[in-house]
């Protein structure tokens, strides 16, 4: 079964959404801004694809923390700030059963299904 994990009012997210939807694909949503994001998941994503890769430091959330807390990020730290702050999770994270792909793309999806279908 495929996953979207993300954050429901996102524009990228309901583009993700729609082509998923537009091309019959079952998924399931996870909001992780309603259901919290699990640790062990994220620390997966980050291992998978990097924290530089999965933590959104263009989002105004990131943007507003403090100088302190945006400064010396490992990937512990950057867990540990998505876990505060789901916000900060770079979106859609698709789990198509044994890895993930981050962000949108729709030839990026077209693949994956095609290989996921397979």
């Amino acid at each position: 079964m495929i996953t979207m994990y993300g954050i429901k009012n996102c524009d990228t997210i309901k583009k993700a959404r729609n082509f998923l939807d537009n091309s019959r694909v079952p998924y399931s949503f996870h909001d992780y801004k309603v259901s919290g994001v699990d640790e062990a998941a994220l620390r997966g994503w980050v291992d998978e694809h990097s924290w530089e890769t999965i933590l959104n430091r263009s989002g105004t959330t990131f943007r507003a923390l403090p100088e302190g807390d945006r400064a010396h990020i490992d990937a512990d730290k950057a867990v540990l700030l998505m876990m505060a702050n789901p916000s900060m999770i770079k979106r859609p994270i698709l789990d198509v059963g044994g890895r993930t792909i981050v962000g949108f793309k729709a030839s990026t999806y077209e693949t994956a299904l095609e290989g996921a279908a397979a």
